[in-house]
């Protein structure tokens, strides 16, 4: 096949698109960000009359969110930069490096009509599964005045981003002011929080709920570099899975409620883990499936009797068949002592702490 020769006829009105763009950038990119940047070079020479976030979703057939990601992106990428006026609205956008300082600017958008506006204010960024999502101004007012730097904001936008990739949908306002209060309340850096929501992702679970919690169990724990975070979870990891396993529970990791549960066992309750896994094993023994709660209501007899370990638990055994044989024998009569009766301590329904009316009760609390 020949070479192919391109030939070139117009020499007016031109769009000049770096090779670097090409070269580094363009391939790599989501074909949607790439009519972005497109469009911005396009106004680059007449900024004036540059579309508003509105017009520009409705010239590229696009929602407003998927021109604000489109922004970040190449924001994040480096080749353009994002400027907010003190309301914290977007006001500029420079195409090329960023200047070291940046100070708030007028708006370099033209000033839409009243009815875009409208639409701007009213709308939501997009709708990927649902939840009204959160313009960019109100990710700005979610900063308190003490951290509405530019910087800040730019950081905590960039965080954003990244959580809306993990996740795989935009942001509801829910979750911006949950991600917000992670790093703002609870000074968690930006690497921690990207950490942590690849975390709570890997392990199956995108729930903003669930992050929160896990969030909160970092913060209680005084977590507050990756690595803490990293060995903090591999023991949770590892205690999780051997409970899930002893349930005979395979291939996913514990739903929000169960892990309260895990918790609960391990930080209030001090319970090491093969006391827990026992009364797994009891559980699953008298009733013949897995359940949290019944497990919850043996730990909590066990903690009630003092029991710490599998000693003190082979004690409350002994004591138990010692007076189930003294109720049973007449008085007066000798009977065999207790300590030549055969061992129950695997045997669950058969226990001081009367399993038989726990077991009612769960059934009727369900």
């Amino acid at each position: 096949m020949s070479a192919l020769i391109l030939h070139n006829h117009s020499h007016n009105n031109i769009t000049i698109v770096e090779n670097d763009f090409i070269d580094h950038y363009m391939v790599s990119a989501n074909g949607e960000y790439v009519k972005v940047y497109l469009l911005l070079l396009r106004y680059q020479n007449i900024p004036e009359q540059l579309p508003d976030i509105p017009q520009m979703a409705d010239l590229l057939e696009n929602t407003e969110g998927d021109i604000l990601r489109a922004l970040k992106y190449w924001e994040k990428e480096g080749i353009l930069s994002l400027e907010y006026d003190e309301t914290n609205e977007l006001a500029g956008i420079c195409i090329g490096k960023a200047p070291t300082h940046q100070t708030p600017v007028k708006a370099a958008f033209h000033t839409p009509s009243a009815q875009s506006a409208s639409v701007h204010e009213k709308s939501p960024v997009a709708q990927s599964d649902g939840n009204t999502t959160v313009s960019d101004k109100a990710v700005g007012q979610n900063l308190p005045a003490s951290r509405r730097s530019l910087a800040a904001r730019r950081e905590l936008k960039q965080i954003l981003f990244i959580a809306e990739q993990y996740l795989g949908k935009t942001l509801s306002r829910t979750d911006v002011d949950a991600i917000t209060y992670f790093y703002d309340s609870l000074g968690f850096s930006a690497d921690l929080i990207e950490y942590l929501i690849e975390y709570c992702v890997e392990n199956g679970h995108k729930s903003m709920h669930y992050i929160q919690k896990v969030a909160l169990s970092w913060a209680d724990e005084h977590i507050t570099t990756v690595d803490q975070a990293r060995n903090s979870s591999a023991f949770y990891n590892k205690t999780c899975y051997s409970i899930l396993n002893a349930f005979g529970i395979k291939g996913r990791g514990p739903a929000s409620a169960e892990l309260d549960y895990i918790r609960k066992w391990l930080e209030d309750g001090n319970f090491e883990l093969e006391l827990i896994l026992e009364a797994c094993n009891r559980t699953i023994s008298a009733i013949h499936q897995p359940s949290f709660e019944y497990t919850d209501k043996i730990l909590e007899n066990w903690k009630t009797g003092n029991v710490r370990t599998l000693a003190d638990i082979e004690r409350l055994d002994s004591a138990f068949e010692q007076e189930k044989d003294r109720r049973k024998t007449p008085s007066g009569q000798n009977r065999t002592p207790s300590a030549q009766q055969p061992s129950k301590f695997r045997n669950f329904e058969e226990r001081s702490y009367n399993m038989d009316k726990l077991t009612k009760e769960l059934l009727r609390s369900n």
